[in-house]
């Protein structure tokens, strides 16, 4: 897997998901990085947060890796550099604010200095040998998204990364579609592109637009506001620090993520204009309708800011009257987390809008008329789609074919694809997977632990005490403990048939093992008996000691 006189592309994650982008481009024996992601663990996870890609094929050819290049400063493409960027030992490239969140990562996790961080400036260019990258300005729902213009000896890539067209965004600079035709014009072997809205027939619509919604809903509200979005959308964040000054409102943060994007945002250049903020005890003193909050858990993660103001675990507090705001759209596989936050805001008798009531929110992702467009500046010989599960990615190929792209292949993380030459063509499959961040170890994510734990979270577990004597015979009655074992009343008769099925397993002679493997299944026969459960059981055995025998 050395690429040769040849150019390869490889997803080892964000390809058939959404969230956890890595792709790899691989050419004349060396590969380039393109994002390093992360995304969040779903109930499959049980007790886990972060996942993270398995990246065992380029570790064993880091030698190779001539750097990695970020787009954009979403957590899906830079979230994995503070566990995983220090064991791949290339540097980092990264335009001003991209690199700024990035640097506070590294930061946290004690890594300053120990991975080389490269600012690049906005539209500049690197050289890494064969791979020339020129970062293209592109709008999306954080500061500073940028496509990839990859230039190499068998044709050029132009990496989308995330975006839309926007001609009025709030912050940074509209989309050019001069400078985009300029790269068509250049020739481009293969657009590698977003497909998370490529079912939208209607385009994202411009950040701009969302002012108006958000300033009626917010002058309507007679309580307290609180809006919630994503912590990472800088121009959202100046769009509602506007309306706090022009409903006459004082300005509440609450959440880490956003004090961080804030800080960064404003060191490079960013939210400017952003109004100071005032303190948790503070924004309590003051008049309701004189307040407004700004919070994280838009997405119903219990908790960050939003989760903890709903069950009254958080200092700012909400009442019968007050507004929440939900200025995002829901993630699919969210919807219970949400439903139970607005259950509990709707028991303290809280309004709240959503963007079904009123235009608060916008997409950062690109619409079909949007895509269409991007064909068209391009004009690529191949359409490979990415950032997408495969339905997305399927749909988005089949409407650039559609559109006239000559060719489109539809990959999966670990398919090496070659682009050129006589490409696109399925030339491998490596093996890619899934990591998780434990607490502070990173695991496999089907690897024993988090097998282990699934079972005892969906059958329970139960532990088996024996004492045994010299001559092997049992010393006393066995000991049965269950933990989520759904026994509940019948606990006590439970107990004392496992403990008896316990004691007629237990053989006195032969194989340890053997011997406590016999009880393990006849108590878990009898669990199941009792309950149609099949739980985890664990068996330990006590030798005792004659008295006297000083041991």
């Amino acid at each position: 897997m050395t690429p040769g006189e040849e150019l390869l592309f490889l997803a080892l994650g964000g390809s058939g998901e959404i969230g956890m982008n890595v792709n790899l481009y691989g050419c004349r024996g060396k590969w380039l990085m393109a994002d390093l992601g992360l995304t969040f663990a779903d109930p499959d996870y049980p007790g886990i947060d972060l996942v993270l890609p398995d990246l065992e094929f380029i570790e064993q050819r880091r030698k190779d890796l001539v750097g990695i290049v970020l787009t954009h400063g979403h957590e899906d493409h830079i979230g994995a550099l503070p566990y995983l960027a220090a064991d791949l030992k290339v540097p980092l490239y990264a335009t001003p604010f991209t690199a700024g969140l990035i640097a506070g990562k590294l930061e946290e996790e004690g890594l300053t200095g120990q991975v080389e961080l490269v600012v690049i400036d906005r539209g500049g260019s690197i050289e890494l040998d064969p791979f020339k990258i020129t970062f293209y300005p592109i709008v999306h729902s954080i500061p500073e998204g940028n496509g990839l213009l990859i230039e190499t000896p068998f044709g050029n890539v132009f990496h989308t990364g995330d975006w839309k067209i926007d001609e009025k965004p709030v912050l940074g600079v509209p989309t050019s579609a001069e400078a985009f035709r300029a790269v068509g014009d250049a020739g481009v072997l293969a657009l590698v592109c977003d497909s998370t809205n490529t079912f939208q027939e209607t385009p994202s619509g411009s950040e701009s637009s969302v002012h108006d919604g958000l300033l009626a809903e917010v002058e309507k509200a007679r309580g307290r506001v609180l809006v919630t979005t994503f912590a990472s959308n800088a121009a959202r964040l100046e769009t509602l620090g506007r309306i706090a000054v022009e409903t006459g409102r004082r300005l509440a943060v609450a959440g880490r993520s956003l004090d961080r994007i804030i800080r960064v945002a404003k060191a490079t250049g960013y939210l400017t204009d952003f109004p100071d903020t005032v303190r948790f005890d503070e924004a309590m003193l003051l008049p309701r309708d004189e307040l407004m909050i700004i919070a994280t858990g838009g997405q119903g993660e219990p908790r960050a800011a939003l989760g903890r103001i709903a069950f009254d675990s958080h200092e700012l507090k909400l009442a019968e009257g007050d507004t929440v705001i939900f200025s995002s759209k829901q993630i699919p596989g969210n919807e219970m987390a949400i439903g139970r936050i607005m259950n509990a805001l709707a028991d303290k008798a809280v309004l709240m809008v959503t963007e079904r009531q009123a235009h608060v929110h916008v997409s950062g992702h690109p619409g079909r008329p949007e895509l269409k467009a991007m064909y068209e500046w391009i004009r690529p010989d191949i359409l490979v789609p990415v950032h997408g599960e495969s339905r997305h990615m399927r749909e988005q190929a089949r409407f650039g074919l559609e559109c006239g792209i000559p060719r489109a292949i539809v990959q999966h993380n670990g398919d090496v694809v070659r682009l050129a030459p006589d490409g696109p063509k399925r030339v491998d499959q490596v093996r890619t997977g899934r990591l998780v961040l434990d607490g502070d170890v990173i695991l496999p994510a089907d690897g024993s632990t988090l097998n282990e734990r699934r079972k005892i979270a969906f059958n329970g577990t139960i532990s088996v005490a024996l004492a045994v004597g010299r001559d092997g015979r049992l010393a006393g009655d066995p000991v049965v403990r269950g933990l989520g074992v759904p026994i509940e009343a019948d606990r006590d008769d439970f107990i004392a048939d496992a403990a008896d099925a316990a004691a007629k397993a237990w053989s006195p002679s032969g194989d340890l093992d053997k011997r406590r493997e016999a009880v393990r299944l006849a108590v878990r026969r009898c669990a199941t008996l009792w309950t149609g459960k099949k739980p985890v059981v664990e068996v330990m055995v006590v030798e005792m000691q004659a008295a006297g025998s000083g041991r």
